[in-house]
């Protein structure tokens, strides 16, 4: 898939937050407190209702666009053409922020050129997910790197709307293919509650029980030529 990028301005907005909801409603509103509450403030919000059963109301300091359901992968494209920040971060709605998140995932960006998104560690409901320095080979035999990245802007391919798990994975591996790498910072930024139904993304230790994720690993890999 290929999107279409917009030039960026010098008083543009710095960080187009994109937000896919379905039928999560409550537990946008602690994201919502987590993102308004970030020391860094030059940020929009882009809220995609992805057809939820109750669907989101109006959210101060946020744009809502509600479309028919489709699938996280389609809701992040739409955000993202809807976005107009110079890098962007996909923020699923059970994800709560640290307050310096964006400050110092930006930071990254600002000081790193040759670098095309910043990652960090984790939690994922009770579990802490302590990640490691940037591994291209790394990356290649497993998805360690969490959706919740700030990238930059016109290195984002797209997402890709027939992939209904591990649309992170891919992304960072056809990002990978066209030279673009990440950089890690050693900190827990921001934590996850367990069960969400946006990213469907599962810790290592689940995978040799869900024949469902197994074979979402086996399609991502036939994709990228790795088996």
């Amino acid at each position: 898939m290929s999107i279409v990028t917009t030039h960026i301005a010098n008083n543009a907005v710095r960080v187009s937050v994109i937000i896919p909801v379905f039928n999560h409603g409550q537990e946008l509103a602690q994201c919502l407190v987590s993102i308004k509450n970030q020391a860094f403030q030059n940020f929009e919000i882009i809220i995609i209702d992805d057809g939820s059963d109750e669907p989101i109301g109006d959210v101060a300091g946020a744009r809502v666009i509600r479309q028919e359901n489709k699938g996280a992968p389609a809701a992040r494209n739409r955000g993202f053409k809807e976005s107009s920040g110079q890098y962007v971060l996909f923020c699923d709605a059970d994800v709560v922020m640290r307050t310096d998140m964006l400050a110092k995932m930006s930071a990254v960006l600002d000081e790193n050129p040759g670098v095309s998104y910043a990652y960090s560690s984790f939690k994922f409901g009770f579990k802490k997910f302590k990640l490691w320095e940037f591994d291209a080979d790394k990356l290649r035999e497993m998805p360690y790197i969490h959706t919740t990245s700030l990238m930059r802007r016109e290195h984002f391919p797209g997402f890709d709307e027939s992939l209904k798990r591990l649309q992170d994975w891919d992304l960072w591996l056809t990002m990978l293919e066209q030279g673009h790498v990440g950089k890690w910072i050693d900190e827990t930024l921001f934590s996850v509650k367990s069960g969400g139904t946006m990213s469907r993304w599962r810790p290592s230790f689940f995978v040799g029980r869900d024949k469902a994720y197994q074979d979402a690993v086996l399609q991502v890999k036939r994709k990228h030529h790795l088996t």
